[in-house]
């Protein structure tokens, strides 16, 4: 198989994926100019690491990586800074930890799936991404031990989300995440005031779901 030229497309992705949706911070379009997203991708999707899908990353084939626009719209919103500590929700294969890394000071990559953590932390040795560090954990509870955070990144929809993250912003910390399924998602940002993190509504995004933030049922007499 021919090897494609990963860097053009990543050139292309930004050019055609990326500043046509109003991403138009440029620490950030650097970041997914460099950060090689065929290295957090499985060996047999490598071909297709620039598509402007989401793309299956997990065997147990309920994980996968966001597509391109979403993911970059929501880290836009979060407003990442330089001296910002950094906790991402649903690490998977560590895309998401990797371009954060190249905003912050310091990521917390949470990963429940053993896999996709190995995976990841391999990964990041490799490529030299010495300020990213992967645990391993349930999803809902995030990483309390290293908090408080500046900013949190749920890197999928949920369709609650647990006041446990929230609750692991630092005073002015910001939170995104998509709420909802499928194309009834909508991508919010919570900012933590006075020691309350009140949401608002950003714009649509369809985001495939991280597991375990199902919605409780309610009893049924």
């Amino acid at each position: 198989m021919m090897t494609a030229d990963f860097s053009e497309l990543r050139v292309k992705m930004v050019d055609g994926q990326i500043r046509t949706t109003d991403v138009t911070n440029l620490p950030l379009l650097t970041a997914m100019l460099e950060v090689p997203r065929e290295a957090f991708v499985p060996d047999n999707r490598k071909p297709v690491a620039y598509i402007d899908e989401d793309i299956l990353i997990s065997e147990t084939g309920d994980r996968y990586l966001m597509k391109p626009s979403p993911f970059a719209k929501m880290v836009q919103l979060a407003d990442v800074g330089e001296n910002d500590k950094v906790l991402v929700v649903g690490s998977g294969t560590g895309y998401g930890a990797a371009v954060l890394s190249r905003l912050a000071k310091a990521v917390v990559a949470l990963e429940s799936d053993a896999a996709l953590a190995d995976a990841s932390s391999a990964t990041f040795a490799r490529l030299g991404y010495d300020n990213v560090s992967v645990v391993r954990g349930p999803l809902p509870d995030g990483h309390k031990k290293a908090g408080p955070y500046d900013v949190i990144f749920v890197a999928g929809s949920v369709e609650e989300l647990p006041e446990t993250l929230t609750a692991q912003l630092s005073e002015g910390g910001r939170l995104t995440v998509a709420e909802g399924l499928g194309n009834a998602g909508i991508a919010r940002l919570y900012l933590k005031s006075n020691g309350v993190a009140t949401g608002r509504r950003a714009f649509n995004a369809a985001v495939k779901p991280l597991p375990g933030f199902e919605r409780a049922q309610g009893f049924v007499f």
